[in-house]
Formats: C-alpha cells, sequence, structure tokens
C-alpha cells in the first residue's frame, strides 16, 4: 500500500514511538488521527503538522471512544487506512515482593487494559471500517499494526503484568491477520527493544545504562524514528501479514 494520500490513525499517537510514526507518515503524504489522551502534546502536533492531521482525545480501553475516533478519520479524510497502536503503560510491579506482598490485581488488570484490550478494541473498530474501503491492488484494503515487545519472549522479574500484556498481542496477530485475510486487511506486530522514549525518562541511569549493555549491536538504545520507519515499510510491503518483528538490535533481556 503507498502511504502517499492514505489515512493512517495512532494510538498514543502524542509521544514516543506514537508521535515519531505521526510525522514520518505524514511527511510521506499520509493525513493522520493521533489518538492520546495527552491534550497538550496532541493538539501542539496537530497544530505543527497542520491540516492533514487531527488530535482526538481517545481512551483506548472505551468502545465508544474508539468508535469517535475512528468515525473522525472517515468522515474528515474520506477513509481509515492504517491504523498503528502504540499506546502502552509499562509500570512494572513483582508478582510477589521482598516482603511478601502480592501483585495489586487492579495494577495488572489496568496493563492489560491499555495494552492488550486496548489494541484489540482499536484493531476492531479500524477493521470494521477498512472493511468498506474500496479494495487497492491485490485486494488490499486496510493494514493494522500493533506493538508487542521483546519482554513477550523475555520479560524480566517485575514486568509480569507487561510482558502478559505484550505476549497476548503476539499471539493475537496471526489468528487476526487469518481472520481478516477475506476483507483483504493485513495485521502484523512489531516487538520493538529498549527503545528512547518517554518511558526511559523515568529510570535512574543506571537502569538505562544496564539495558544498553544488553544491546548486541549497534551498541545504544532505538530511536523511535527506527520504529516508524519499520511500520512503513510494513505497509508498503504488501507480504508482510500474520508476522511480529523483532526491532531489538540483537538485544536479548536478562531476568532482571
Amino acid at each position: 500500500m503507498d502511504i502517499n494520500g492514505k489515512t493512517v490513525l495512532v494510538t498514543g499517537g502524542a509521544s514516543g514511538l506514537g508521535r515519531a510514526t505521526v510525522r514520518a507518515f505524514v511527511e510521506n503524504g499520509a493525513k493522520a488521527v493521533i489518538v492520546d489522551v495527552n491534550d497538550d502534546m496532541g493538539f501542539a502536533l496537530e497544530k505543527e503538522l497542520g491540516g492533514s492531521v487531527v488530535y482526538v482525545r481517545t481512551d483506548v480501553t472505551s468502545e465508544a471512544d474508539v468508535k469517535a475516533a475512528v468515525e473522525v478519520a472517515v468522515s474528515k479524510f474520506g477513509s481509515l487506512d492504517v491504523a498503528v497502536n502504540c499506546a502502552g503503560i509499562a509500570t512494572p510491579e513483582k508478582v510477589m515482593d521482598r516482603e511478601g506482598n502480592r501483585h495489586s490485581i487492579d495494577h495488572f488488570r489496568r496493563v492489560i487494559g491499555v495494552n492488550l484490550i486496548g489494541s484489540f478494541n482499536m484493531l476492531a473498530e479500524a477493521a470494521q471500517a477498512m472493511a468498506k474501503n474500496e479494495p487497492g491492488e491485490d485486494g488490499e484494503r486496510g493494514v493494522i499494526i500493533n506493538t508487542a515487545s521483546v519482554a513477550a519472549y523475555e520479560g524480566q522479574i517485575g514486568q509480569a503484568a507487561y510482558a502478559a500484556s505484550k505476549g497476548g498481542i503476539v499471539s493475537l496477530t496471526l489468528p487476526a491477520a487469518r481472520e481478516f485475510a477475506r476483507q483483504g486487511i493485513r495485521v502484523m506486530a512489531i516487538a520493538p527493544g529498549f527503545i528512547h522514549t518517554p518511558l526511559f525518562d523515568g529510570l535512574p541511569e543506571a537502569a538505562v545504562e544496564s539495558l544498553t549493555q544488553q544491546v548486541v549491536f549497534p551498541k545504544r538504545l532505538g530511536k523511535p524514528e527506527e520504529y516508524a520507519k519499520l511500520a512503513g515499510h510494513i505497509v508498503e510491503n504488501a507480504y508482510l501479514n500474520g508476522e511480529t518483528i523483532r526491532m531489538d538490535a540483537a538485544a536479548r533481556m536478562a531476568p532482571k
């Protein structure tokens, strides 16, 4: 699918991976819907990028909010062609801490809710809109990209909820791709490694250095722009479907 002239909706689009993705797609001629709960950053990016971009405050765990965001994409730009799910949270908590206290079920629900249920919520709503598009080459009507994580495979201590949410995204990819083949909609996932996003800004310097040392080559944190570039390639390469691509510079996460 040619990005130029298409409409992309990006959850978590006001910052981090999502912000970089919005920028990259707009620079390549796309129209974009920024979906986020950060109004200041969302409206600022909308203003910066101009009339081909609109910000819609959206709680990805809400069916009504997600439906409204998709309706904005279709009503303002004529169609929804690409959805990229970048919204996510990664607050750590051990299943049982050193004092023997167990993991909060509310915290587990919150992480699963935003990361996994939120991604599924947008996937289902976006696919419904994409199925109405006129088919292009190969009968393609749309592309959905979810964001997993290397934690889906090598979750560290304290990442039980986060790893479970991202593992769910990995497992969702193939069955969704198989189901949506009839509508000409591809479903892919990207599993980033250690990417320098705002999630890293709250970590101690020693923790960031420890994570960087687990990267093989290049020996640095990844850039959000590299995620955006891969998302763009997935959209343009019609033979990518039903797969999760690790983007991690050959890093493998240690237990802690």
